[in-house]
């Protein structure tokens, strides 16, 4: 029989003593009642639940991962860019992975972590091995990647003719599943690290993907696509055994309760739908966002609570049993999904390149970007404890009508290279004059401010 470490001796090599004890936490939402969490500064990417503690831990646009207690956060910073996933690999210690192309190991009692680079795109997956010796990601590199948590080079399975979107083990840990924008669900051999079959192959890209079954062996698979469609496969046959779809597209979340009973989805009209595992009866078809897509799912622990996010700053969890008696989410529409006529040409400039990574006034730190209160004569890189790019740390740029301008005539990318700022330009010289007289009425200091 082949060594299997003990994972927490893993851990131990990795983040020293304090690894031996996990993390004895109440759960943030481990009764059946209606909770937010609040505190993210951008849409939230990704949830996940820790099956030891119950714990919830979130992934936003915003650079930052949020583990909550008593619906209080604890913020992990690292990433340079939207964290796009995460995952929990014991009550104590989690994976993430973002738009910067990085995975980073994370150590919650103490906030240590360690950069686990390799990628050459954004990740847009991850799993954890069964016996949580091994991480895998999936990336639009078109690889996926599997790095040992102990430490040591990452190996990579690449043979995806597009982006991976999607990974999960098999229950054994012996094989791994992973889902792409190329339509098609591979099954790999871990112990040769070669490809066994594609189980599926579907006209538009995949994006989430789940297993299940009775057991220590999975019998099917489920996923969703970017046509709407949530399917259902027989693992071993290749059989198509179900397929829904209620003319909303795409599918962007998919999750499984810890007793394997239920699938939950979500997709980009802001619906939830619970499908029963064992008869694929449908139990919910739920409106819970009025705004903008499901992004995240997670059961609770006890599988009594759904979490939901999408594109508010805030966490959703419903009580299962009662789900569809409840008010959507996102009532009030973000600033970005305004209908144009709603707003001045400057705004509509504003909420279109900026809201949704910087804030206005001085009390919304928790964004992706800094501030732009009192933005005009201020230097660039100069707000405290915000996490700059080297670029922009020892820049000589004063924001002014000029220097706004031009950031926007030829780009982030080419005005201040290496900047974490994306890729955008406005073209036209009266869009951009109107977003700067829009921003120096809507950021000019109000009495009693300091510059």
């Amino acid at each position: 029989m082949p060594f299997q470490p003990d994972p927490v001796w893993l851990l131990a090599r990795v983040f020293g003593p304090a690894a031996g004890f996990l993390l004895t936490l109440v759960s943030a939402a481990g009764s059946a009642d209606f909770q937010t969490l609040k505190g993210h500064g951008g849409p939230v990417m990704d949830i996940d639940v820790s099956l030891e503690t119950g714990q919830v831990a979130t992934a936003s646009f915003d650079n930052s991962v949020g583990i909550w207690k008593d619906r209080a956060p604890q913020w992990l910073e690292g990433h340079a860019a939207a964290v796009k996933v995460v995952q929990f690999l014991d009550g104590s210690h989690l994976v993430s992975g973002g738009d910067d192309n990085e995975l980073i190991l994370w150590n919650t009692r103490d906030n240590s972590h360690r950069v686990l680079e390799g990628h050459t795109a954004k990740i847009m997956g991850l799993a954890v091995s069964p016996d949580k010796t091994t991480i895998a990601s999936a990336s639009w590199d078109a690889r996926v990647g599997l790095w040992p948590v102990a430490g040591g080079e990452p190996a990579y399975l690449a043979g995806h003719a597009a982006g991976v979107n999607a990974v999960a083990f098999s229950k054994d840990g012996r094989q791994l599943y992973s889902a792409s924008v190329d339509g098609s669900i591979k099954l790999w051999d871990l112990a040769t690290q070669s490809e066994k079959r594609v189980v599926d192959r579907n006209g538009f890209g995949i994006n989430v993907i789940a297993i299940g079954g009775e057991g220590d062996r999975e019998s099917w698979i489920a996923y969703g696509s970017q046509d709407g469609v949530t399917r259902i496969v027989d693992i071993e046959t290749g059989e198509r055994l179900h397929d829904f779809t209620f003319e909303r597209r795409p599918i962007l979340a998919m999750a499984v309760s810890p007793d394997g009973s239920r699938l939950a989805t979500g997709d980009g009209h802001g619906y939830i739908t619970v499908f029963d595992t064992t008869s694929w009866a449908l139990e919910t078809d739920f409106r819970a966002a009025l705004k903008g897509p499901i992004w995240a799912l997670a059961f609770s622990k006890d599988g009594d609570v759904l979490h939901a996010g999408g594109i508010e700053n805030i966490v959703y969890s419903w009580p299962l049993a009662d789900l569809a008696t409840f008010d959507p989410m996102a009532t009030e529409t973000p600033q970005f999904l305004k209908k144009p006529e709603e707003m001045s040409n400057g705004e509509r400039q504003f909420a279109r390149k900026c809201s949704i990574c910087h804030a206005l006034t001085g009390d919304t730190a928790r964004k992706a970007g800094p501030t732009l209160h009192n933005i005009f004569g201020r230097r660039a890189g100069t707000i405290p404890d915000y996490p700059y790019s080297a670029t922009l740390s020892g820049s000589d740029i004063v924001w002014s009508e000029t220097t706004i301008d031009q950031l926007f005539l030829d780009g982030p990318d080419h005005y201040i290279p290496g900047s974490k700022m994306p890729m955008q330009r406005i073209v036209e010289q009266q869009d951009r004059d109107d977003l700067i007289d829009y921003l120096k009425s809507a950021t000019a200091p109000s009495e009693g401010d300091t510059q």
